[in-house]
């Protein structure tokens, strides 16, 4: 059985390290070839397993590290050489994730910040295996460097002091690991990494520690990843990792194939905006040894095929509505089944971009964004908030997105909103956005962008509360002064103090049997017809049809009575019983119990 690669992304909070990390794993992969002759892809760094166990010898000579080089069977590490969000969502297929293992880099001294825990929650979403890279032990107090030294021999070179420093920042992170539902210890440590996130302190400045994550990432991939590194070279398959245009070659993909080989003249069909995209690959290209795919200091290569897993850039015609985060699929110009295979994948590859990239007439927000990677991570999440989406688009905001929004307004204002991610906004959209005053929300960092969501959807529900509570009859509780009765009957004007709620003309009253005294007729203090009285305020008041000494004496308690579909409004929305004042729910407690006791029931509720 042949295995592949294993297909390593890299995560983590901006500055923690990621970067970093991944410049000492490139000048590793540079002594690779100068050994082994081995080719860095593009948009990836590659590894080999034997230069993993040469850099990690000194621990296995003695003894600390009990690992032999035969019991690991991958060829070595595919690194993709872009960290960070955006390259984790676009290496996605039907709803999973194509990286194989992911680190999460973690700065120990400043351990979980908020691209962290997004980073675990994609990580926890799309179910890949990691470890954490805990970052910067360089800088811990009293820490004694050892560039290029595995971890387990700098840990023994450390005094008492810089290990305790290290073990209390450790411990923070074991503790933010454990409220997301995740074990963890420091590597050395753990029995079972089933079940135990494995956390490796390194620097990656100087490569302490940096060894024994690369051999802990291969012995991980070689044990437990061994069915899904099968290499299939008949059935081609991979993502597309970004999009873009190259002066005389016209649009192009880079690409990072999973499985298979692929070659000049395949047949490649990709997801486009406007549909399935079915071309002829022209040219392969990798980039020179350690040269960045995003600013190339030399020029590629050509080759005429290339073997999973791997990175490659393709030249294909039509290409120029291809889709960052599609998967593609490659046939063979000489497969007897050519076209039955081409329209089977068609089908696949559309059935798939049809769950996240779709336009319908539903009420719901509208969403852009820059590749369909990150606007299934969006599409997800909204579902998760139970947000409804009624149309998505890849690409700038445009002027159809913003007139759709305009239509939802007409059915639910909450809704009609536009949702941006890392994309411009057209001059035209934006003029009809502010002209209609459709709400624009928009970052380039996924858990700033729900932090304006969810900030949007709060205040817009208070506002909305707010305005309910003042066009509904709410409760409210009022005891008769003693020595304030001013008239008897018809109607009785008599001292009253609001004890809570607040009270208006023509609402009825009730008393604590739960009678009808009749309505408010008018509020008084001192001498001035008041429109309302809130809770503290002493004033007179006129009450039609009640009879002191009858239905109520000096010292009782009244009630405002409820409407029944105010009583339901109240008893299902929670958010509207937080936001009634002091006092108000307690009064609604005790009317629900009169209706209760003098009628045997409360309004059903």
């Amino acid at each position: 059985m042949e295995l592949r690669s294993p297909i390593i992304v890299v995560l983590g909070h901006v500055d923690h390290g990621k970067t970093s990390l991944l410049d000492w794993i490139r000048k590793t992969s540079v002594q690779a070839k100068e050994v082994h002759g081995k080719t860095q892809h593009i948009g990836a760094s590659f590894v080999p397993t034997d230069t993993i166990f040469e850099i990690a010898k000194p621990a296995i000579e003695q003894g600390i590290i009990k690992i032999r080089r035969e019991e690991i069977d991958i060829p070595g590490l595919l690194f993709i050489d872009t960290p960070g969000h955006e390259v984790f969502v676009n290496l996605r297929s039907r709803g999973a994730s194509l990286a194989d293992l992911a680190i999460l880099v973690v700065d120990v001294r400043a351990g979980f910040q908020a691209q962290t825990f997004e980073s675990l929650e994609l990580l926890k979403r799309y179910k890949v295996p990691f470890i954490i890279a805990a970052n910067k032990i360089d800088r811990l107090p009293g820490w004694k460097t050892q560039p290029e030294t595995p971890f387990v021999i700098s840990i023994k070179k450390q005094t008492l002091t810089a290990i305790n420093n290290l073990e209390f920042a450790l411990d923070e992170m074991i503790k933010d690991l454990y409220k997301h539902g995740f074990n963890s210890d420091r590597y050395d440590r753990i029995k079972d990494f089933r079940t135990t996130v494995a956390i490796v302190p390194v620097c990656a400045i100087n490569g302490e520690g940096i060894a024994d994550l690369l051999l802990l990432l291969a012995g991980l991939a070689g044990k437990f990843l061994r069915d899904r590194l099968k290499l299939r070279l008949g059935e081609p398959r991979g993502n597309v990792l970004e999009v873009r245009k190259i002066p005389g070659a016209g649009t192009v993909i880079d690409v990072i194939l999973v499985d298979g080989k692929i070659r000049a003249g395949d047949w490649l069909i990709v997801g486009g905006k406007n549909g399935v995209i079915r071309t002829t690959i022209r040219s392969l290209f990798i980039p020179k040894p350690l040269d960045e795919i995003r600013d190339p200091r030399d020029r590629f290569d050509v080759v005429d095929e290339i073997t999973a897993a791997a990175g490659v850039r393709v030249i294909a015609p039509n290409l120029d509505d291809a889709l960052a985060g599609s998967p593609l699929r490659v046939v063979s110009a000489d497969d007897p089944a050519l076209e039955e295979k081409i329209k089977s994948y068609e089908k696949e590859i559309q059935e798939d971009i049809s769950q996240v990239l779709f336009k319908t007439n539903k009420v719901g927000v509208v969403v852009f964004s820059d590749t369909l990677g990150t606007l299934e991570t969006i599409v997800v999440k909204l579902k998760d908030y139970e947000i409804p989406i009624s149309r998505t688009y890849i690409g700038s905001v445009d002027k159809e997105g913003v007139l759709h929004a305009l239509a939802v307004r007409e059915i639910d204002p909450k809704w009609a909103i536009v949702i941006a991610f890392n994309v411009d906004v057209l001059e035209e959209a934006r003029q009809l956005l502010e002209k209609e005053k459709i709400p624009l929300i928009e970052d380039n960092l996924i858990f700033r962008l729900f932090e304006k969501i969810n900030a949007y959807v709060d205040e817009y529900d208070r506002a909305q509360r707010e305005k309910i509570l003042k066009e509904l009859i709410l409760p409210a509780k009022i005891e008769v002064l003693s020595g304030f009765i001013f008239r008897r009957s018809k109607p009785a004007i008599v001292g009253v103090r609001v004890l809570s709620g607040v009270i208006r003309p023509n609402l009825q009253i009730i008393n604590a049997d739960g009678k009808v005294l009749g309505h408010i007729k008018s509020i008084q203090s001192e001498g001035k017809s008041l429109e309302e009285a809130t809770a503290g305020m002493e004033v007179a008041i006129s009450i039609t049809d009640a009879v002191v000494g009858r239905d109520f004496d000096a010292g009782d308690v009244l009630y405002v009575d409820l409407p029944e579909e105010v009583a339901r409004k109240i008893n299902r929305d929670q958010n509207l019983k937080k936001m009634l004042p002091p006092g108000v729910l307690e009064t609604f407690r005790e009317l629900l119990e009169i209706k209760r006791k003098v009628y045997g029931f409360s309004w059903g509720l």
